[in-house]
């Protein structure tokens, strides 16, 4: 039974780090560009599935379409979504370039992922409480005995705490990059 909540936990963190891959940090980090898609021939497709992306510098994502026709609709389609940053494009390649971050603007972002790593932590809680009641349902029923039980919440509190820990160590960390910009 726990390996069903130990991969929801898990799936939750997962989601979690993607979020926080996403936020931008100052420096180029192409994974901001994962959820804009382009219309490519009526389809909606990932910038990256219809470009090259590269960081030739810390601060600048280089964009580079395989269709230069597609030049306009990817220059479109950033502007839309809220990245923050205005594409410069030559024609060629989209450029962006993210300045440099100050030390409000860091604080708010810690905030943000501070914010977020808690949203996240209230899922984990929510996966515990719906373990921990199927097997209360589990030793309503007899399937499980009531020691079974006891043993079977032990798990999923040591589950949890373990998750929690991973999250608060994913947030030092991204913090620390943050900070140390």
């Amino acid at each position: 039974m726990n390996s069903i909540y130990e991969e929801k936990m898990s799936k939750t963190i997962s989601v979690f780090q993607e979020n926080l891959s996403e936020i931008r940090a100052g420096r180029a980090n192409p994974a901001i560009l994962n959820k804009i898609t382009v219309d490519y021939y009526g389809v909606p497709t990932p910038i990256g599935q219809v470009a090259g992306i590269s960081v030739p510098e810390a601060r600048m994502i280089l964009i580079q379409p395989w269709d230069m026709n597609l030049l306009k609709e990817i220059e479109k389609e950033i502007l839309k979504s809220d990245i923050g940053i205005n594409p410069n494009n030559d024609g060629k390649v989209i450029r962006l370039v993210f300045p440099e971050l100050n030390e409000e603007r860091r604080k708010e972002i810690v905030k943000d992922i501070r914010k977020l790593a808690e949203e996240t932590k209230v899922a984990i809680r929510s996966i515990r409480r719906d373990a921990i009641d199927k097997a209360k349902e589990m030793q309503k029923n007899a399937e499980i005995t009531e020691d079974d039980l006891k043993v079977e919440e032990d798990n999923i509190q040591k589950l949890t705490d373990k998750n929690i820990a991973k999250i608060d160590e994913i947030l030092a960390a991204k913090e620390k990059e943050i900070m140390s910009i």
